[in-house]
C-alpha cells in the first residue's frame, strides 16, 4: 500500500512540475472560462427577461431591441471565451508534451545505445508517442476545469440565493456528492490507468520482437505459437482497456445521476412554487422571471462538474503515463556529477582517473582504469574477450557514463565533441555511395569523397560502376562484400571533421582476403595524425599503433 501511495505522490508531484512551465497559459484558460460564465449568466437572465416581459408584462416588441441586442452578444462573447480557453489549454499541453519529450531524449541520452540496447524500440517509441500524449487532455482540459469546477459554480451560488434561497440549498446540497464519488473513483481509476500504460507497451515490443524474428519463427515451425502468443498479449491488453472505459464511463454515470437529480428537485420545487401548491420559504416570491432565470441557471451549475467528469479519465491516463515518466527521470545518470573531467583536464589528451564502470546482473567491467592517450596517438586495446576493451571505448564515446572516477577527452566531458565510430558491422543505408558518406560529412562534395574512397582503396571499385557516386546499394550495404562494405565505412570516417576515432574490432567478421584489405586501409587513416583507439586481438591491428594497452578482467595489467 506504501508503494502505491509513493507512486501516486511521485505522479502527482512530476505532473505539477512539469505545469509551473505553462501556468500563465493554465491561469488564462481559467480566466477565460470564468468570463465564458458570466456570460452565460448574462445570456440566461436576458432570456428569463425576455420571457418575463413578453408574457407577463405584455412589453412591446419595440422594447425588446437592445435587450435582444445585448442577448446576441452575451452568445458571441461566450462563443468566443470558449474557443480563446480552448487554444490556451491546447497551447499548455503541447509545451508540457514537447518538454517531457525533450526530458526524455536528454534520459536516453545520459543511457547510452548501450545501456538502451536491452530495451525493446517497441517500449520506446511507447514512451515516445503514447505515454507522452497521454499528458494532453491534462493540461489542456482537466487542470483548467478543476478550478473552474469549484470557482463557476460560485459565480452562480450567489445569485440563485438573491432570487430564492431554498433553490440555492437544493443545489448546494448537491454539489458536493459529485466530488466524494470523483474521488471514489479516482482510486481505481488510477492504478488501472498505469496497468493501461504498461500493458500498451508490452503488446508492441511483444508484437515487434514477433515481427523481427518471424523468419526463424517459419524455419522452426513456431508460427502458430508465435501468433497464439500474440493473441494473449493482445486479450490482456483490450481487457484492461475495457476496465478503463468502464470506469471512465462509470464517472460520468455518477456525475450525470446526481446532476440531473439535483436539477429535478429544484425544477419541481420551481413548478410547484409557481403553481402556488408549496408556501414554504420564498416560493410566494417566486416570479415567472426569478423561476425561469433559476432553472436556466441550475443545469450551467453542474456543467462545469460535468465538464471535469468527462475529462477525469484524462487525470488518470495522466497520472498512469507520469508515474513511467518520473521513474525514467529517477534512473537518469547525473553525468555532471558522476564523469567529471580530470582536475588537470588538458586539451591535449584523453585522461581517465579511477574509471569504474558498472552493469547490472554482470558487476564491474571496468575497476579502476587509469590512463593518458596523446592527441594524435594510435593506441591498441588488448585482452581476451570479455576484458573491457570495448566498455573503455564506450565510456570515451560517451556511450555509457562510468559510475565512479573522471574522464576527459581532449579536455571536455565524452560527447560532448563528436567523434567517429567503427564497429564490427559497418552502418551502411539504403541509398547510394553518396547517401552514405554523407551521414558524417553532409556537405561534402564529390571531389572529397573520391578522395576518401579511393583513400581506403575503393577507387577502382567506383571505376567499375556506371552511376560512380549515384550506384544504389542495399540496406547494409547489399551490393558490396564484408571488406568493401567496412572500407566504405571507413572512408565515411575520413571524411569527418573529428580529432578521436574509435574502432571495436575493425576486422573480427571479415574473411583473410577482407581484413587484408581493412587493414590497408587503416593504414592510410593512421597516417591522417588523427587519434585513434582501436580495440583488437589481432596481431596486424596491433603492429599499426604506437602504443599496445592490456586489459584483463576490467583492469589495466601493461599499459
Amino acid at each position: 500500500m506504501k508503494g502505491i501511495t509513493d507512486s501516486g505522490r511521485r505522479s502527482r508531484d512530476w505532473l505539477r512540475l512539469q505545469g509551473l512551465a505553462v501556468r500563465p497559459w493554465l491561469r488564462a484558460a481559467v480566466v477565460l472560462g470564468l468570463l465564458q460564465s458570466l456570460s452565460i449568466i448574462a445570456q440566461m437572465g436576458l432570456i428569463a427577461w425576455i420571457v418575463h416581459a413578453v408574457l407577463i408584462e405584455k412589453v412591446a416588441h419595440v422594447s425588446l431591441l437592445w435587450p435582444g441586442v445585448g442577448l446576441v452578444l452575451a452568445m458571441v462573447v461566450r462563443a468566443l471565451t470558449q474557443a480563446a480557453q480552448e487554444r490556451c489549454g491546447q497551447h499548455a499541453s503541447a509545451r508540457v508534451r514537447q518538454q517531457a519529450r525533450e526530458q526524455l531524449a536528454l534520459h536516453w541520452a545520459a543511457l547510452g545505445p548501450v545501456r538502451l540496447a536491452d530495451r525493446s524500440s517497441a517500449t520506446l517509441t511507447n514512451q515516445w508517442v503514447e505515454q507522452v500524449e497521454a499528458l494532453d487532455g491534462y493540461y489542456a482540459r482537466y487542470v483548467p476545469q478543476q478550478w473552474l469546477a469549484l470557482l463557476a459554480p460560485l459565480l452562480i451560488l450567489p445569485l440563485v440565493f438573491w432570487l430564492d434561497w431554498l433553490a440555492a440549498l437544493l443545489l448546494l446540497f448537491a454539489a458536493p456528492l459529485i466530488p466524494l464519488f470523483m474521488a471514489l473513483v479516482g482510486m481505481s481509476a488510477e492504478k488501472v490507468s498505469q496497468q493501461h500504460v504498461l500493458e500498451a507497451g508490452r503488446l508492441a515490443g511483444h508484437f515487434l520482437d514477433r515481427v523481427r524474428s518471424l523468419t526463424s519463427l517459419q524455419l522452426f515451425g513456431q508460427v502458430g505459437a508465435a501468433t497464439v502468443s500474440v493473441q494473449d498479449a493482445a486479450e490482456r491488453y483490450r481487457a484492461v482497456t475495457m476496465r478503463t472505459l468502464r470506469i471512465a464511463f462509470l464517472s460520468s454515470a455518477v456525475l450525470e445521476f446526481f446532476a440531473s437529480v439535483a436539477i429535478a428537485l429544484v425544477a419541481m420545487y420551481i413548478g410547484f412554487g409557481l403553481l402556488g401548491f408549496i408556501q414554504f420559504g420564498p416560493s410566494a416570491q417566486l416570479s415567472l422571471f426569478s423561476g425561469l432565470f433559476i432553472l436556466l441557471l441550475a443545469p450551467e451549475f453542474f456543467q462545469p462538474l460535468r465538464s471535469l467528469a468527462q475529462s477525469y479519465h484524462d487525470r488518470a491516463a495522466a497520472l498512469g503515463a507520469a508515474d513511467i515518466m518520473a521513474a525514467l527521470q529517477l534512473e537518469s545518470v547525473d553525468h555532471e556529477s558522476d564523469s567529471s573531467p580530470a582536475a588537470s583536464a588538458d586539451a591535449k589528451i584523453i585522461e581517465a582517473r579511477d574509471l569504474v564502470l558498472e552493469f547490472p546482473g554482470r558487476g564491474r567491467v571496468l575497476n579502476g582504469i587509469s590512463l593518458e592517450i596523446a592527441r594524435g596517438q594510435v593506441v591498441a586495446l588488448t585482452g581476451h574477450s570479455g576484458s573491457g576493451k570495448s566498455s573503455l571505448l564506450h565510456c570515451l564515446a560517451g556511450f555509457v557514463q562510468p559510475n565512479a572516477g573522471s574522464l576527459s577527452v581532449f579536455g571536455q566531458l565524452p560527447g560532448r565533441q563528436s567523434i567517429a565510430w567503427l564497429g564490427q558491422r559497418p552502418f551502411l543505408i539504403q541509398g547510394s555511395w553518396a547517401d552514405n558518406l554523407r551521414l558524417c560529412a553532409p556537405r561534402a562534395d564529390a571531389a572529397a569523397m573520391l578522395r576518401a574512397v579511393s583513400a581506403v582503396g575503393l577507387g577502382p571499385l567506383l571505376a567499375e560502376q556506371p552511376q560512380g557516386l549515384e550506384t544504389q546499394l542495399g540496406e547494409g550495404g547489399r551490393g558490396l562484400s564484408g571488406g568493401q562494405a567496412q572500407r566504405l565505412a571507413l572512408a565515411r570516417v575520413w571524411l569527418a571533421d573529428v580529432e578521436l576515432i574509435l574502432l571495436d574490432e575493425p576486422t573480427a567478421s571479415l574473411d583473410e582476403q577482407s581484413e587484408l584489405e581493412v587493414i590497408d586501409a587503416l593504414r592510410s587513416l593512421v597516417s591522417s595524425g588523427k587519434t585513434l583507439v582501436i580495440a583488437t586481438h589481432h596481431s596486424a591491428l596491433m603492429a599499426l599503433a604506437d602504443r599496445r594497452v592490456e586489459l584483463a578482467q576490467g583492469r589495466l595489467v601493461n599499459v
